[in-house]
């Protein structure tokens, strides 16, 4: 080993074990320029102890000087083995000296080699940044530096981490700090006590995450694998319960888009007595209407794009609900008590529908995008729940609830629940059931197409994005109770919660398998669902 060599390696292991605060009182420019030096050193080892030393010494310009390795900026000189950060111009890299940042004189590519970076070295710098922005004076940065010593659980970092912690004032970023301080423990020399108070304290957090942390110590004999593997049975038992959570809720967004699906077909099957098969392609056009929509805004109104939804739900269930009333009028009215040729007709319609939409639109999917309050996800517990999840529970059990107010609360409302109760008693009081039929079945076709608008953020927008959804829509229905909300309701999101908590088991298709079983079971016990309808008609 050459004297340089040496001496070099030397300094960098005396200043890998000077206290943190020594930064805080200086070094003299010839051990930093030593230290920025030493990350050529000539193995991946060697620039690992310099990054650390360099940390510690708190140089002004050390996390500079980190960015630049870590984004492979940093160069050395074939000649005299000096240390600069480069940027490429031209043939040659304009230079710049790393410890005071003034400019130096360009450096030929061929006269220079860049200073590499491993994976694992790429972790340490991170963990090194981490600690020298702890105590930043920006919030975001702070939280950053924790995370990143967490990844690493650098026992170093732990002076820096009570230092932070001593002076941190945001509860959120202290708690992070804690957790972080307590895997550097672990991942440390710390006597027993000390490990088995970060063992508490890591179990405290996130349950997922601290698993990962505990699972390598349950194996470790002694007072601290036996602590880990109890907060491990903990936690395990903890997520359990937060997975029941999560299969409610993803059954109750399931439920949400089945319900959206469903009731509109819950109307006019429970009202008319209609088994619409072109139901889902009313689902389709709104999905569509949506598409147009959110065209013409882009090319017209590009400042309303945020709202562009909520300019759609009108459009759609104008559009939807317009040509149902065309296909009960110039089709169904001259088939009713024909169920099985209603049948036949509607699905002939649904056909001619699709095959309409991909000439006009094609066959391929339509891209319909998503507002920015309808994007990314948040934290609840140990959940991790997304906006549109959310977004489309609440609007289903709006919708719902605007249509238990329209048939409750209007004239159009009296004489569908007339009609639907006894028909023949309704047209003797005067009631013209023809337009109640007609307009009917434009309020669910117009349902049918807000739920278009809901399902266009959720599932790819195509000629056959509403088959998807028909059969499930049947089911619902039958089981809630045909022509009876509530039924719908509570159908729709029983079915979708049995879904969720069958699929981990059976899978997504044997799921639907045998949730379509046990319904069939249902019926045989009930006939006409969990909710049926009453009235001298329905009964007779």
């Amino acid at each position: 080993m050459s004297l340089s060599r040496f001496l070099s390696i030397i300094t960098i292991l005396g200043f890998c074990v000077f206290p943190a605060v020594a930064g805080a009182q200086g070094m003299d420019d010839a051990k930093l320029t030593s230290l920025v030096q030493a990350l050529a050193g000539d193995n991946f080892d060697e620039t690992s102890t310099a990054v650390s030393g360099l940390a510690k010494s708190g140089a002004p310009r050390a996390a500079a000087i980190l960015n630049a390795l870590s984004a492979g900026d940093l160069y050395v000189s074939k000649a005299d083995r000096s240390v600069f950060i480069g940027m490429r111009d031209g043939s040659d890299y304009a230079a710049t000296d790393p410890l005071s940042g003034a400019k130096l004189p360009p450096v030929p590519r061929n006269a220079a080699e860049k200073i590499k970076v491993n994976n694992r070295l790429r972790r340490d710098i991170a963990a090194a940044i981490g600690g020298l922005t702890l105590m930043s004076g920006d919030a975001a940065e702070r939280r950053s530096a924790a995370e990143a010593i967490l990844k690493n659980r650098d026992p170093d970092s732990i002076p820096l981490l009570d230092q932070a912690l001593s002076s941190e004032k945001d509860a959120g970023i202290k708690l992070l700090m804690q957790r972080t301080k307590a895997a550097a423990v672990l991942n440390s020399s710390a006597p027993d006590d000390m490990k088995i108070a970060a063992i508490a304290e890591i179990k405290s957090g996130n349950g997922r995450e601290a698993l990962g942390l505990l699972t390598p110590l349950a194996g470790v004999k002694g007072p601290v694998g036996q602590a880990a593997s109890a907060a491990i049975s903990s936690i395990n038992a903890e997520l359990e319960i937060w997975n029941g959570i999560q299969n409610v809720i993803y059954g109750l967004s399931l439920g949400s888009v089945l319900l959206l699906a469903a009731i509109g077909l819950a109307i006019t099957f429970g009202v008319m007595g209609v088994i619409n098969m072109a139901h889902g392609e009313m689902v389709m056009i709104g999905a569509y209407t949506t598409f147009v929509v959110q065209q013409i805004i882009r090319t017209s109104m590009p400042g309303l794009s945020e709202y562009s939804l909520l300019l759609a739900l009108p459009a759609a269930f104008l559009v939807s609900g317009a040509i149902g009333v065309v296909i009960e009028r110039g089709i169904i009215r001259f088939l009713y008590g024909r169920p099985l040729e209603t049948l036949l007709a509607t699905w002939g319609i649904s056909l001619v529908l699709q095959q309409a939409t991909r000439s006009w639109f094609g066959a391929s999917n339509v891209q319909v995008g998503s507002p920015s309050w309808m994007s990314g996800s948040f934290d609840a517990g140990m959940l991790t729940l997304t906006w549109s999840r959310l977004w489309i529970i609440v609007f289903a059990l709006s919708v719902f609830a605007v249509l238990q107010l329209v048939l409750k609360k209007t004239m159009l409302g009296l004489r569908m629940r007339a009609v639907t109760q006894n028909r023949r008693m309704a047209s003797s009081m005067g009631i013209r059931t023809p337009w109640v039929d007609a307009l009917t079945f434009g309020l669910g076709s117009g349902i049918a197409g807000i739920a278009g608008v809901a399902l266009s953020q959720i599932a790819n927008v195509s000629p056959n994005l509403g088959q998807g959804y028909i059969i499930d829509s049947f089911m619902v229905v039958v089981f809630g109770g045909v022509g009876n909300l509530w039924g719908t309701l509570v159908g729709a999101m029983s079915l979708g919660i049995a879904n969720k908590f069958l699929e981990p088991f059976a899978g997504a298709v044997l799921g639907k398998i045998l949730v379509l079983v046990l319904i069939i079971l249902f019926i045989q016990k009930r006939p006409r669902g969990l909710f049926a309808l009453k009235g001298r008609a329905i009964e007779a």
